[in-house]
């Protein structure tokens, strides 16, 4: 889903909302998306509200301003160190709110690389409308990523340890929701970043760091800012493209690991698998099928729907495609995008911490990459990094894990990680999850473990 129009802001509304805190960014943006038909204002600001009243910073999300002109906007200080916790915290609030008004119970079905499970259930656990079920790659994920989901002990919280990767783990769930007859029955629904709502709360992080990067408002145009985005499926890269439709002048650099596919589309129009998924300290963003490409293609072909359903049904059927001559020239105008191999990944993690005392996860170090990797961002003095704007345009990082759901990488980067007492705990608490074995058929057990649920 996407919406029907974007709207487009004018430099007034852009000068006033610079002074708003992350959480009021938050709600003007879904306010424009949410009619107060929909749900009413006040209602709508309670529900955000209370979807960040879990999150460990006053300021929901922080910037840290690092040597180099090193900006990090750091996304993941809510109850799993992630930032997938912002948009998943806003969508439980509005299912939940939707489903008690219809009287309603959903089902929800999710395949994870990492964060995105332990999220998930974080924002629905305890709540009787609703069950959802998680699928994680089992070796995949870290022990940290795998522990917040199978820690998770309630009545509507069902964990599944494939022996997948990540994107095989998404065949059944796509096999359930093509079953119309079922999906209808069992009032089937993604938490993934398919899920509009999710992109729509991640909107809010390309104004925000912005707002918090931007040099002065003061000028005509506005100033550009350069946020580095690292990517995997393709949301928050996508929530960066709708926020330049809505005018807010930011340059976007996707970056990636070695499974680069986005990178080779942005460059070359190469929209095509390797033959195998690689296994990186980035394991989050191991994905070889970024479904949210599907939606940039729509924005940048001007909404046409037919040709981007074309373009993606001769994907599905070879796994290859070359983007058409002005669709790729378009892209290539809109997203930057550099890729980082294991040894740049650890090269900026140490770099990081040499100069700032600062340990970035492995994701986040994927950008950092791309920052350490440009001249401007190399050779800065510490002394002049705060006036980098003075030099180059500024560039802002975005953050999405702490280190501290890492440690492997870390080790290997030679640091020591700073455990928090919430994570230390996990390893001492009781698991549940069902596996699924390579050759198994996962649909029929998901189907069938769907059903029972559902009697009991």
């Amino acid at each position: 889903f996407m919406p029907q129009c974007i709207p487009l802001l004018d430099g007034d509304t852009l000068r006033r909302w610079s002074c708003l805190s992350y959480q009021e960014l938050v709600k003007e943006i879904c306010s424009l998306f949410i009619t107060a038909e929909l749900v009413p204002r006040s209602v709508l600001d309670d529900l955000i509200d209370r979807a960040f009243s879990r999150f460990r910073h006053k300021d929901v999300v922080h910037l840290s301003r690092l040597k180099d002109g090193l900006n990090v906007l750091e996304l993941w200080h809510g109850v799993t160190y992630a930032f997938k916790d912002l948009s998943l915290s806003c969508t439980g609030q509005f299912l939940q709110y939707f489903l008690e008004k219809k009287q309603k119970h959903i089902t929800i079905l999710v395949g994870t690389s990492g964060d995105t499970g332990s999220s998930a259930i974080e924002s629905v656990r305890g709540q009787k409308n609703m069950d959802i079920f998680v699928l994680l790659p089992k070796g995949f994920c870290t022990q940290i990523q795998e522990l917040q989901m199978t820690t998770v002990i309630e009545d509507n919280v069902h964990v599944f340890a494939a022996h997948g990767n990540s994107d095989e783990i998404d065949e059944p769930i796509k096999e359930l929701f093509a079953d119309a007859d079922f999906a209808r029955k069992y009032n089937l629904m993604s938490l993934n970043s398919v899920n509009w709502s999710r992109i729509m709360v991640q909107i809010a992080h390309h104004f925000y760091a912005y707002f918090q990067c931007a040099p002065s408002l003061d000028t005509t145009p506005l100033p550009v800012v350069e946020i580095v985005v690292p990517t995997g499926g393709g949301g928050n890269i996508t929530a960066g493209c709708i926020a330049q439709k809505m005018g807010l002048p930011i340059r976007l650099v996707a970056a990636v690991n070695s499974n680069d596919i986005v990178h080779r589309t942005i460059q070359h129009g190469d929209f095509s698998l390797l033959e195998s998924v690689k296994a990186t300290l980035a394991s989050a963003m191991d994905i070889q099928e970024p479904y949210n490409v599907e939606r940039i293609l729509w924005l940048l072909s001007g909404s046409n729907s037919r040709l981007t359903k074309t373009l993606m049904e001769r994907f599905s059927a070879s796994k290859s495609l070359k983007l058409p001559e002005d669709l790729h020239r378009k892209l290539s105008e809109t997203l930057g995008s550099c890729s980082a191999s294991d040894e740049d990944i650890v090269r900026a993690m140490q770099r990081s911490w040499e100069e700032n005392r600062y340990l970035l996860c492995p994701h986040s170090a994927v950008a950092a990459h791309h920052h350490y990797s440009q001249p401007d961002g190399a050779c800065l003095h510490q002394k002049f990094s705060c006036f980098s704007f003075l030099f180059s345009t500024p560039r802002c990082c975005l953050a999405p894990a702490s280190a501290a759901k890492f440690q492997d990488a870390l080790l290997q980067a030679g640091l020591v990680p700073q455990l928090p007492p919430e994570i230390t705990a996990l390893t001492a608490m009781e698991t549940r999850s069902t596996p699924l074995e390579r050759g198994q058929d996962w649909a029929r057990v998901l189907r069938e473990q769907i059903e029972a649920t559902a009697q009991q």
